[in-house]
């Protein structure tokens, strides 16, 4: 069990901040491991926090500054303000939205399709970013700018949409440069899956036991890793390449979702 917890670890931090959608990535891989039980669903929300301690270390010189400077200077209060201001589109649409959402968009017709209209987005997203790009980085983000990439963000609920994908993508198509949509991505994602994660612990603690502890550490700590590893690796990229390879990667990614979900390789249930 440590093994596969492990590497369901390593699934989710390489894939919870690149625009593919960790949703469909960890479903075939709990399948493919038979590890696809209502616990394992627990622990894959649950591992999310691994991957943002691995933004917290990246950007902890960002996070510490701006901690220090919030009582006295305006830029600290006015990122700060931002980030809260798109956190709580999530919050309240999640909630009102999320058991609906689990009921009847969970199939591998609507991940499979969210997965390659994505693709096609990110597509068309990157031809035109060149001639619309108004905000070069994040402290120039306005409180409306936030508020738009939050509700952008929303679209995450729909599976296989991917919440690094719509809030990078979206921020892109809003104005923003590919380096600012990418880290207020980043750092919305902090209370986000954060909560997302304490939340799902919280709602479904009946099912878990001290025993589990083992295997939840393996994997947050493989998936803080993974995380650790792909964001800076992907800061890197951003510099000098677009996200064109993982539009195509959705498109064949969406058709794999949708083969073995017909299949019935995959027992696609919320």
């Amino acid at each position: 069990m440590l093994a596969k917890a492990a590497i369901m670890g390593i699934v989710e931090g390489l894939t919870e901040f690149l625009p593919i959608s960790s949703t469909g990535h960890l479903i075939l891989a709990g399948a493919l491991l038979h590890f696809d039980d209502e616990k394992a669903k627990v622990f894959d929300i649950a591992i999310q926090t691994g991957a943002i301690l691995a933004v917290i270390l990246v950007y902890w010189q960002k996070i510490r500054s701006t901690i220090v400077a919030l009582p006295s200077e305006k830029q600290a209060q006015r990122f700060t303000l931002n980030v809260i201001v798109a956190f709580i589109p999530a919050v309240v649409l999640g909630l009102l939205l999320g058991k609906a959402i689990k009921e009847h968009l969970f199939t591998p017709v609507v991940v499979a399709t969210t997965f390659i209209v994505g693709g096609f987005i990110i597509l068309w997203a990157e031809r035109r970013q060149q001639a619309v790009v108004r905000v070069q980085e994040v402290e120039d983000m306005t409180w409306l700018d936030a508020l738009k990439l939050g509700l952008v963000q929303c679209l995450a609920l729909v599976p296989g949409t991917s919440r690094s994908g719509a809030t990078i993508i979206g921020g892109m198509l809003l104005g923003l440069s590919r380096k600012a949509a990418t880290e207020f991505s980043f750092y919305l994602a902090i209370p986000t899956l954060i909560g997302a994660g304490a939340y799902s612990l919280y709602k479904e603690r009946h099912l878990l036991s001290a025993a589990d502890a083992p295997m939840f550490l393996v994997g947050l700590f493989f998936s803080f890793v993974a995380a650790w590893l792909c964001v800076r690796w992907l800061l890197r990229y951003i510099s000098s390449h677009s996200f064109t390879p993982f539009a195509w990667y959705r498109i064949a990614f969406g058709i794999v979702v949708l083969l073995t979900g017909l299949t019935g390789w995959v027992q696609w249930q919320a």
